[in-house]
């Protein structure tokens, strides 16, 4: 029999007790790598299975968020699902909730609680504010640290008001670093005498916040408070999206001057190169209306396959504004893997992003789409003790 490839977070136990969706990305991060990852839900299913959209009343944002997991079902409101819930802890490595601290209390699961039989246990508690401070106990989600990170306040255009982003953008950062955190947590623990755990405090709004660039000390030592650019940065100019003859859209960054050099080649400006007021990254930011004019002029007269085969001609930075089709036909993406099919139980086989960054050793990969309500019951709370006849008593019961 063929052996099976050895992951490199294999051995390593993650109890996903959160939802919607910072938490749950966090733990499915770890589970690409492979993680055994149990999913735990109210027994009425997580909010995630009826988001986004659906194909034969089947989530297809639950494939993806829960991909690699092992789900089960407990009612933590339960003294005996709260039992079920520290038991389960005892053989963890790692337990994230998102719930406010006021609930976790409610239900009596604690750090102090959940490390009594297990000291090693690495508690990642994903939040709307935080542990402590004022805003402690209000609810919140994604779309809140958007606006109170400051991140919505510059991004659109200076003619217009603020601008969300349109898919979970502070969710999805605060996954990433969530589980960089509780790797770190994990090697120090692994690296201690003690080998200890700590709970990690990751409110949602601090990972979007810590994204944003250096606006602290900007503000701090120079007073600036940074307002909208559109697709403009206060760094490098020329840097914009340019709509094409076709009417298709072309990305410019000149972020080097011999970036921008070749650029003023490909538009047949060379003579930009050494006027005063485009020479360098300075006077070009002063001047930033009228050379992006130039440019925007430029692209208009020419189709988008045109402008960017010139472009590479002259080794200067360029891309086209991509749609998902576009993305799920390109020639490099499918090169290097970026979109693969894995299996499903409804749908035989689906396609989703790949694990990335790719490992040159020890790769991750997808295993399985989201599985079934409860499908792992069985394994997981037997392998607790649990006899078949408990186990459906705790089902008949809605504790499980």
């Amino acid at each position: 029999m063929e052996n099976k490839k050895k992951l490199p977070l294999d051995g390593l136990r993650v109890i996903d007790a959160s939802t919607v969706l910072a938490g749950p990305m966090l733990a499915t991060y770890l589970a690409d790598f492979g993680a055994d990852v149990i999913k735990v839900e109210h027994p009425a299913g997580d909010p995630l299975r009826n988001a986004g959209c659906h194909k034969d009343g089947e989530s297809l944002e639950w494939k993806l968020v829960s991909r690699n997991k092992k789900p089960i079902t407990l009612n933590f409101s339960t003294p005996k699902g709260q039992e079920l819930f520290h038991k389960l802890a005892e053989s963890a490595d790692i337990v994230v909730t998102n719930f406010r601290p006021k609930t976790l209390e409610k239900w009596n699961i604690t750090y102090e609680s959940l490390t009594k039989d297990n000291p090693g246990l690495i508690l990642v508690k994903v939040s709307g504010f935080g542990e402590d401070g004022p805003y402690k106990d209000r609810p919140g989600f994604g779309t809140l640290a958007e606006a109170m990170s400051g991140f919505a306040q510059v991004n659109g255009f200076p003619d217009r008001g603020p601008v969300l982003p349109s898919f979970a953008l502070a969710d999805q950062a605060t996954a990433l670093l969530g589980a960089y955190a509780t790797m770190v947590a994990v090697y120090e623990r692994d690296n201690s005498e003690e080998k200890k755990g700590q709970y990690i405090d990751l409110p949602i709004y601090e990972a979007l916040m810590g994204m944003l660039g250096n606006q602290v000390m900007e503000y701090d030592q120079l007073d600036i408070i940074h307002g909208r650019r559109g697709n403009r940065t206060g760094w490098s100019v020329p840097r914009n999206l340019y709509e094409t003859k076709d009417h298709k859209w072309v990305a410019i960054s000149g972020s080097s001057q011999p970036i921008v050099e070749r650029i003023f080649k490909a538009i047949d400006r060379e003579d930009l190169i050494t006027n005063p007021k485009f020479v360098n990254n300075q006077t070009r930011l002063e001047h930033a209306d009228e050379v992006e004019e130039i440019i925007a002029e430029w692209m208009k007269l020419h189709p988008q396959d045109a402008i960017i085969e010139r472009f590479i001609a002259f080794d200067a930075t360029i891309a086209p504004v991509y749609t998902i089709e576009d993305i799920v036909k390109d020639p490099h993406f499918n090169h290097r893997g970026n979109i693969t099919e894995v299996p499903d139980p409804h749908f035989e086989k689906v396609k989703m992003l790949n694990v990335a960054p790719k490992f040159s050793r020890t790769p991750g990969e997808i295993r399985h789409a989201g599985l079934e309500l409860g499908s792992a019951n069985e394994d997981v709370f037997g392998d607790l003790g649990l006899s078949a006849s408990e186990i459906a008593e705790l089902k008949a019961k809605g504790i499980i």
